[in-house]
């Protein structure tokens, strides 16, 4: 039978409605790093917790009362949060900046604690295209600048003072596997730092194997074939030193260049060569982002195409590391707009890119980065923007127009900070959602007990009320705590929640709700990270460990919806099989452990797996990417009947993994497209199909990819699921 959609949110206001790639540069300033840029179940059980909302004494916000009633309804904004459906949890390193050499700044006090302020956990060493050309034993850097104060003892100080782990960029550029060896030797060893995390190389691929090249690569081979090979090497020498360390390898980013480009001489392109040779090595993947666009206000919008990019990241690292890939985790080490860097929009984005890339499995993000210096006036929301990439002044000046006071920091470092109010390492991400494209947001169910939720008015000139509604959580009715950065804000500012259900999220501002559980939580603690053991085309199978505290009566695994939920299956011990899967399909699930009083615990970490194609079909698909270059590509899809009768006249279903992908024109068959459905059928000339395999039809389009361009995974010929080559 079919899966049943089991309800598990209960709504106490309105209806939920409705749940480029840029090859941009970095100025040259300093030499800065560049971009080119499920089982159907009888009886269902209890579903996760009851719902509320959290309400304001009146009396304590008057002011704020008043700026409600002059909000129209129509500015209304739904907002749902699901504490039941976990998205992980926030790593110790998740919130990370960039330290360049030419920072004369880096370590001033002052810096260390804003950074600390700002819930950093992680720095960045020894700057971007530095790491390829940095020589850490005398601390020079051919070709660049190196400010006094920056050696890595003195950078390693500021890290310990401050708390924070370091992420170290070995040379790749210009630098051997034994100077690497010999970095992690009197880093680990001789000085006891513990510097975990490690990159070999910083974006490789712009060596000029593709034609555009910024990065320094010494090596005669440039591609990504010998990056592998020296990735193996690097990772083999420095583990001998320490065995502890992780090892980072570069990849680029889905849908941005030089993704889905094949260099010359190359039988892949970057991320499925490198991929490829390393994936049983490596400990983490490289990732990096700069959306672009001509206002911060465009590259704030684009932040949608992250959570696509970053699962083709994982499909790459599930397709070569197999059972391994859960231990590889992904940092997302250089991250801004690339546009109007210092104004406000830019701090919207800053918060919202840095939560969305952790809700979509990375461990870490790094904003590129502390200090810059200043490149272009202009004006942005009414403030002076210097398209400056640093979090804080470096007190330079363009022409007559200087920057403020040296530290003084810009918007995004408030963006960063307003995540201290939101969550802390330890802490739950859980699903939310708005019906607006111009509110984004973003949950987390605290270790405390509390909840809060984020929530970015990206629209400059209108101001929204917020209509919160909880699944698996039961807030009290007294007033949340609210925490807010916008206009007028000099920093993040506690202010009188609304009075009445909903919150004023004032135009161009960051409003975190944070409210107090109605009851005790669950006697049983999370179950463990869920893992596929088996999955064919209908079925798979997923074990977890037990709780770490407390008894668990039951277990319950839901799918992920959005913020609603599908409950697949109960097991009473640590495993289950989810039934009546779609072919071809990917899930995303949820175990929650249920305790003797009925309580659901806080949710595991979550899985997403895919079905397979059928074994069994009278048909049989091969899809091709011929060619690509970032936004766009050729593709070739072959289609066989190999079943007993013939087929004479026929049609093709199948469904875009991506909303960015799109067919723009095609031949030998007819192609059309609604939304992420294509639908083909032949051209007359290939209508016949012989049986067994007897022939075939061939058809190409070319497609265009905002993002990522993940192949479709299931084909549908007359209404057969096909299988796939």
């Amino acid at each position: 039978m079919p899966l049943a959609h089991l309800p598990v949110t209960g709504r106490s206001g309105r209806t939920n409605r409705r749940a480029r790639q840029t090859a941009g540069r970095r100025p040259a300033a300093a030499f800065v790093c560049a971009l080119a840029t499920v089982a159907a179940l009888a009886a269902a059980p209890p579903a996760p917790a009851a719902t509320g909302r959290a309400t304001a004494d009146p009396a304590a916000a008057a002011t704020a009362a008043e700026e409600a009633s002059a909000v129209d309804e129509a500015s209304a904004v739904e907002v749902s949060v699901n504490a039941g459906m976990g998205l992980g949890t926030i790593d110790k390193a998740a919130f990370g900046v960039n330290h360049a050499l030419w920072d004369a700044h880096m370590n001033d006090p002052d810096v260390t604690g804003l950074l600390g302020d700002a819930g950093v956990g992680m720095m960045r060493y020894p700057g971007g295209s530095y790491g390829d050309i940095y020589h850490w034993k005398d601390h020079t850097a051919p070709g660049g600048y190196v400010a006094p104060g920056t050696t890595f003892d003195e950078f390693m100080g500021s890290v310990r003072a401050s708390g924070s782990q370091s992420m170290i960029i070995a040379n790749y550029g210009t630098g051997t596997p034994q100077e690497a060896a010999d970095w992690v030797r009197y880093a680990n060893v001789t000085r006891g730092y513990g510097a975990k995390y490690w990159e070999i190389g910083n974006e490789i691929y712009g060596n000029g194997h593709y034609g555009n090249g910024w990065e320094a690569d010494d090596h005669p081979d440039k591609s990504p074939r010998e990056y592998a090979r020296n990735v193996l090497a690097y990772a083999g020498a420095m583990k001998a030193v320490d065995p502890t360390i992780k090892i980072g390898a570069v990849l680029t980013t889905p849908g941005d260049w030089p993704d889905g480009i094949t260099g010359p001489g190359d039988s892949a392109d970057w991320n499925h060569t490198v991929l490829s040779e390393v994936a049983g090595t490596i400990d983490f993947a490289i990732v990096h982002s700069y959306p672009g666009g001509a206002t911060a206000d465009e590259a704030l919008d684009r932040t949608a195409r992250l959570p696509g990019q970053l699962r083709e990241v994982r499909r790459q690292i599930d397709r070569y590391a197999g059972e391994r890939s859960s231990k590889i985790g992904i940092a997302l080490t250089e991250v801004n707009s690339n546009v109007q860097m210092n104004s406000r929009p830019n701090g919207l984005f800053a918060a919202d890119t840095y939560m969305t890339a952790l809700e979509n499995g990375v461990f870490n993000v790094d904003w590129w980065n502390v200090h810059n210096g200043p490149t272009k006036v202009e004006t942005v929301d009414g403030d002076t923007d210097f398209n400056d990439f640093g979090l804080l002044s470096s007190g330079g000046c363009v022409g007559d127009v200087c920057q403020p006071t040296a530290n003084t920091p810009f918007h995004p470092y408030y963006g960063i900070k307003s995540l201290t109010k939101l969550g802390r390492p330890g802490d739950t991400m859980v699903a939310s959602s708005t019906d607006s494209d111009q509110v984004s947001a973003h949950a987390v169910h605290r270790a405390d007990g509390t909840l809060s939720v984020m929530l970015i008015n990206k629209d400059p000139l209108n101001s929204r009320t917020a209509d919160i509604s909880y699944a698996g959580y039961t807030p009290t009715t007294q007033a949340p705590v609210v925490h807010r950065y916008g206009r007028g804000d000099t920093d993040i500012t506690r202010v009188a929640a609304t009075a009445g259900a909903d919150q004023v999220l004032p135009p161009y501002s960051i409003t975190t709700i944070t409210v107090a559980p109605h009851a005790a939580a669950a006697s049983v603690g999370a179950p463990g990270a869920p893992r596929t053991t088996a999955a064919d085309s209908s079925t798979a199978t997923v074990s977890w460990t037990a709780p770490a505290n407390g008894k668990a009566v039951r277990y319950e695994v839901y799918e992920q919806l959005g913020t609603n939920a599908q409950l697949l299956a109960t097991s009473t011990s640590t495993s289950a099989t989810l039934h009546n899967l779609p072919p071809g399909t990917e899930h995303t699930v949820n175990v929650l452990a249920r305790d003797t009083d009925g309580r659901l615990s806080r949710p595991s970490e979550p899985l997403t797996f895919a079905t397979t194609a059928p074994r069994d079909s009278s048909c049989l698909v091969n899809y091709r990417v011929d060619s690509g270059w970032g936004n766009g590509f050729v593709a070739t899809v072959t289609v066989s009947n190999v079943g007993d009768a013939p087929v004479n006249g026929w049609t093709l279903d199948f469904t875009w993994p991506s909303t960015g992908q799109s067919v723009q024109s095609s031949w030998n068959a007819n192609v059309t497209g609604s939304g992420t459905r294509v639908h083909v059928t032949d051209n007359g000339a290939n209508a016949e199909l012989a049986p067994h395999g007897g022939s075939t039809a061939t058809f190409g389009f070319v497609g265009a990819n905002d993002g990522a361009n993940p192949a479709p995974t299931a084909f549908t010929l007359n209404g057969t699921v096909c299988r796939t080559s």
